[in-house]
Parts: structure tokens; C-alpha cells; sequence
């Protein structure tokens, strides 16, 4: 794309590590002669909280300035010479939440400030002496009345290394050598300010590897303290992964849907000894993982590393369904305010559905362990109460007010729209298998919802979304089969799916059994400076009915001390249920005696087997 003249162009400087703080310049050459209003988004889209990055923007100022920007078009500031112009000082308000308005000015109009970035996450903005990530909806002001306007972004190399280099899926503007290089700080292009901040970047000196499939290329970026990973296994098992996804939606063809705006995907993980989450953009993804989770050369990997991958791969089919088949709600998306859909049980659980499947498809896993992970999910759904009393659609509407903002009492209340949307994703698969004798699936839904609403959504503004009550439609057109009546009460309503008799028609067997053969207090609980604290208090369990409640540290049971939550369920064992003990608790500083009846553990543990080899030849298939 050759650099147009109306382009607004981004400066990122790297200048102030230790104090974790980002300089941007924006230029506008056309401000609004009225008077150019500026905006921050409140969110970033694949997480549905209002997050006010606008929090951390500061020493904010205006400026008419001079026409820098031929500077930066020839290239005369690839070598870190910043296009600092100097011009009139013009008066900017602030008048909103997360909006600016600058005084009239012919322009060019410079807004020169500072964002503070200090969130080790996958949603913000990070940066210190050992690397910078960020996304762009946390940094970049929107230039209101042309955010379809084409950007440019310059990358100043950093001040303090010089051995960094830039990781992005973002493409290199034209006429700009350096950034052209893989890797090299410069000039960057989007088509629009929608496309600038759905390319997270990554700049430092991280692990990397590289593999390519079905023609596309893509790289696995791994900042944070990881050593001796094993990146060759790494790379081979998302290589696979990733064939089956493009595979699944491309049968044909097999082309990676972000091949027709940049020339490589990349997953950028940072590693840290806890961590766990990720967030989907077009052409690449953040991912945060727990150093355990990442196999090591000369080890063979556990079940965590499962877990990773999981994660990939989830992330990864989001380029498909989120990313380009979205909900009409989020076609556009208004980044100023909650964006509400009833449908995040589609785009999110059957996400949540397909991420483990795939590793099943690929051969990364065996059935073995897809029916344990899956298993899994199921006693995670059915061991909340709140799947009574809200809704699957309910969920994905209220994701921004409870979803996002879980306390105490959130297992007795809500039901999550990925996991019970998986669930929801696989009693449909299993429905349009029993119905049709095999020959459709899901896949031939999300096939469908690819042709019509994904493949071209970013091509020529021809984007548009799923209607929000219209997938019992879609999936009647593709398969034949009527789920309307599925809708109603599994989706709509807040019956739990009937997955017992629809696996024993596909030969697998499903058994309940508790978590242990402990009385039960019916709490969940956590490690507090060597105490055990109750994180929630189960709804018409045993604790509840003593009196017990969220927050309360436990002191004694039966005269005895607990200390962390194995202590307590060391002294458990001593009793059995229908046993009342005394039960110690300070409330506040308030100490306080609850006699409490124990009561046998509930059987929440599900347990999935093949019933013969047959059923789980054709289950593969």
C-alpha cells in the first residue's frame, strides 16, 4: 500500500523503562476545523469489560504543527531521530471519560502524550528494561470523524538496547527498508484505525520459532524467564493445529483467512509463573502462560502442557469466530460503550468446544485425554448452582456487568457462557450426528457462518454479523435439522443438556462420582497466610445451612486447629456424615462458633469412557 497523503501517523517512543511510561506523537493533517475530538477506547474487543484505559494517558498536549511528515516518509527517521515539529500551543479539554477536544487549528494538528503502562496482561499496555508489549487500544487515541482513514505507525528503536527487535503481524509500510526487515523498528501500515489496534506488538529479545502450514507462516514468541523450552515440540504440535483449523474452514482451498492483509500469524506468550489467559486478534494473539504449562527440552510433557495448548488452539480458532464471524452487535464495534449480544454462547463456547477437539483432530492428544478434558468441563458446569437461574444467552448478555465482575457468591448465581457454550456446542454436534445418520455435523455450521459472514468481512467494508435469534436458522440451512426446540430450553432456558443419552448413542458411557469420600462442608476455599479462608459458601450446602459465609477464616473443627485447606481436610476425615461439629471462625476479628451437620460429598465428578473400540473409532472420526 503506498503511504497516502491523508494517513494520520502514530510515533511510539521507547524512552522511560524504568518508569514504565510510552511517548506518542499523533499527527492529523486534517483536523477537524471545528474542532478535533479524540477518544481512547473504554474496552478492547474480546474482553467485555469497560476498562478505561484513558486512566493511565498522560501529559496530554496539542500543538499546530509543521509538516514532519515528509520526514518520516522518506525515511529519515528509521535511525531513531524522532519528527518532533514545534508550532503554536492550542487548548485541549477533556470531555469525557475517555475523550478529548482540541481547539481549531487548519492543522497539521500534534497531540504529544504519555501512557503509563504497567499491566502484566494480555489486554494493555507493558513495559520495562526487559521488554515493551502493547495492545493498541490501549495506547493510540482515535482521530474522531476519520478512524477509516489509513495509519501509520512509527516504532522508534528503543534508547536503552539496541539488540530489541519488533514483533508484530502488523505490515511494514512501503518505501520503509527497515521496517520491512523482519523484525526492525520503523513505519507500519493499517488500512484503518480498527486494523491498528487489533496488531498487539511485542518488542524485546524473546524465544522465538517459526513453522509454516498450508502456506502460511507463523511464529511463536515467548517473552518471560522459560528455560531450556522446548520450542522445536512446540512448534511441531501448533503446526498441526493450526493445519486443522485452516482445514476446517477451507476445506479447499486450505488459505489462512490472514493472508489477505498481512503475511504471517503470531502468537506472542508471555511466561510467567502463574499465568493463564488470552486474547485474539486477526492476525496473531496474546497469550499469558504459567511457566509449568510449557514442555522442556529432554521431559516429557504432563497434562499441563495440555493445557497450553488448549489455549492456542482456542485462541487460534477465534481468527475465524470472533474475529471475522462476529454477532451484529459487534459489527462495528462501539468502542465507548458495553456492546451487549445474547450470542457470546457461540462465539465463545463453541470456541470453548472446538479448542480441545482440535487437539483431538490434530493428534496431540488421544481420546483418552479429550474424554477426561471434556469430562472436565462437565463437572465444572454441573458443580455450580447458578446454572439454575441464569441462562446460557442470559450469561452472554450480562457478560459486562456480572461475567467480568465475579465475586463471592458468582458459582451460586451465574453460569459461564464458555463452558456451559461448550457443553451447548457439543449436545448440538451429537444432535445433528443422531439426526442426520452422520452425515452433517457442527462443522458444516461453522462452514456455513464462514461463507456468509466471515470470509469477506474485512474486505471492502462488506462486513456484517450474525443476527441475534438467527442461529436456529443457519443451523436448519446447513444441516436440516430444526434446534429451535434446543434453543428453548438449553439456551434460552436453563435446562442442563441431556449429554448422557446423546454420548450413549455415539457408544460413550457417562458416570458420577464424588471428588472425595470426606464429609462435606460445601465451600470453596483458599490458602490465606497459612489459614484457610471460604471463597464461597455453596448454596444450600452444609456450611450455608450453619451459617457460615464467604470471607470467614476457619480457626478450629472440633476443638482442633486448621491451618491450610489440606489441614482441613485432614481433620474431616475423622468424622462421617451426619456428625455435627463445632466449627470455629473469625468473622472480621470477630470470633465466632458455628455448630455445623456434615453431609456426604455430592457426586459432581463426571467420568466419560468409550463403551467398546468400535464407538471409539467412529468417536475420532
Amino acid at each position: 500500500m503506498a503511504m497516502k497523503k491523508e494517513s494520520i501517523l502514530y510515533s511510539l517512543g521507547l524512552h522511560d523503562p524504568a518508569g514504565h511510561r510510552y511517548a506518542v506523537r499523533l499527527e492529523i493533517l486534517h483536523p477537524d476545523p471545528r474542532g478535533q475530538t479524540l477518544s481512547l477506547p473504554a474496552w478492547i474487543p474480546g474482553s467485555y469489560l469497560i476498562r478505561d484505559f484513558s486512566r493511565q494517558v498522560e501529559t496530554l498536549r496539542a500543538t499546530r504543527g509543521r509538516a514532519t511528515r515528509s520526514q518520516a516518509a522518506n525515511g529519515r527517521a528509521e535511525n531513531g531521530e524522532t519528527t518532533r515539529g514545534r508550532g503554536r500551543s492550542l487548548a485541549v479539554r477533556k470531555t469525557g471519560n475517555n475523550s478529548w477536544r482540541c481547539e481549531p487549528c487548519r492543522g497539521p494538528l500534534v497531540i504529544e502524550y504519555t501512557v503509563y503502562a504497567w499491566d502484566l496482561s494480555v489486554r494493555g499496555a507493558h513495559f520495562d528494561q526487559s521488554h515493551a508489549f502493547f495492545n493498541g487500544a490501549s495506547l493510540f487515541l482515535a482521530v474522531e470523524g476519520q478512524t477509516d482513514q489509513p495509519c501509520l505507525l512509527h516504532i522508534e528503536p528503543a534508547t536503552h538496547r539496541r539488540d530489541w527487535k519488533v514483533y508484530t503481524s502488523l505490515p511494514a509500510a512501503d518505501g520503509h527498508p527497515q521496517a520491512a526487515r523482519r523484525h526492525g523498528f520503523g513505519m507500519y501500515r493499517a488500512p484503518d484505525y480498527d486494523a491498528l489496534i487489533d496488531y498487539p506488538v511485542e518488542i524485546g529479545t524473546p524465544q522465538v520459532t517459526r513453522f509454516r502450514t498450508h502456506g502460511a507462516e507463523h511464529e511463536l514468541v515467548f517473552t518471560g524467564a522459560a528455560p531450556n523450552l522446548d520450542l522445536a515440540r512446540i512448534a511441531r504440535d501448533a503446526q498441526k493445529i493450526c493445519a486443522e483449523q485452516i482445514a476446517l474452514f477451507e476445506p479447499s482451498s486450505k488459505r489462512a483467512p490472514f493472508l489477505d492483509s498481512t503475511d504471517r500469524y503470531v502468537f506472542m506468550t508471555t511466561v510467567t509463573a502463574d499465568g493463564y489467559g488470552g486474547l485474539e486478534h486477526r492476525a496473531s494473539t496474546a497469550l499469558m502462560a504459567a511457566r509449568r504449562d510449557l514442555p522442556t527440552i529432554g521431559s516429557e510433557p504432563g497434562e499441563s502442557y495440555q493445557t497450553f495448548l488448549g489455549l492456542l488452539s482456542h485462541e487460534y480458532f477465534h481468527t475465524w469466530n470472533v474475529k471475522r464471524i462476529k454477532p451484529a452487535a459487534f459489527a462495528p464495534y462501539d468502542l465507548n460503550r458495553e456492546n451487549h449480544t445474547r450470542l457470546l454462547w457461540v462465539f465463545e463456547g463453541f470456541t470453548s468446544y472446538y479448542d480441545d477437539l482440535m487437539l483431538l483432530r490434530a493428534g496431540v492428544i488421544g481420546r483418552k485425554d479429550y474424554l477426561r478434558m471434556l469430562a472436565k468441563t462437565i463437572s465444572t458446569v454441573h458443580r455450580g448452582s447458578g446454572r439454575h437461574k441464569q441462562s446460557v444467552a442470559e450469561s452472554s448478555y450480562d457478560a459486562w456487568t456480572r461475567y467480568y465482575k465475579q465475586d463471592e457468591n458468582s458459582p451460586n448465581a451465574l453460569v459461564s457462557y464458555y463452558t456451559k457454550g461448550s457443553l451447548v456446542a457439543l449436545g448440538l454436534d451429537l444432535l445433528i450426528r443422531r439426526e442426520t445418520g452422520g452425515a452433517h455435523t457442527l462443522d458444516d455450521v461453522m462452514r456455513l457462518l464462514w461463507e456468509r459472514y466471515g470470509r469477506d468481512f474485512y474486505r471492502g467494508g462488506a462486513g456484517r454479523g450474525v443476527p441475534e435469534n438467527g442461529m436456529a436458522r443457519l443451523v436448519r440451512e446447513a444441516t436440516g435439522v430444526n434446534i429451535a426446540p434446543f434453543i428453548e430450553r438449553y439456551v434460552d432456558g436453563r435446562q442442563d443438556v441431556p449429554l448422557e443419552p446423546l454420548l450413549a448413542q455415539q457408544g460413550i458411557a457417562m458416570s458420577w462420582k464424588a471428588a472425595s469420600e470426606t464429609p462435606a462442608l460445601d465451600i470453596r476455599s483458599r490458602a490465606q497466610n497459612g489459614q484457610t479462608q471460604i471463597a464461597t459458601v455453596d448454596e444450600n450446602g452444609a456450611a450455608h445451612a450453619a451459617g457460615l459465609s464467604a470471607g470467614d477464616v476457619l480457626v478450629a473443627i472440633g476443638g482442633l486447629r486448621v491451618g491450610e485447606p489440606a489441614t482441613l481436610d485432614a481433620l474431616l476425615r475423622a468424622y462421617r456424615p451426619g456428625d455435627t461439629v463445632q466449627v470455629h471462625a473469625f468473622r472480621g476479628d470477630e470470633l465466632r462458633a458455628f455448630p455445623l451437620i456434615l453431609r456426604a460429598p455430592a457426586p459432581t465428578e463426571c467420568a466419560l469412557e468409550f463403551a467398546d473400540r468400535g464407538a471409539a473409532a467412529q468417536a475420532a472420526a
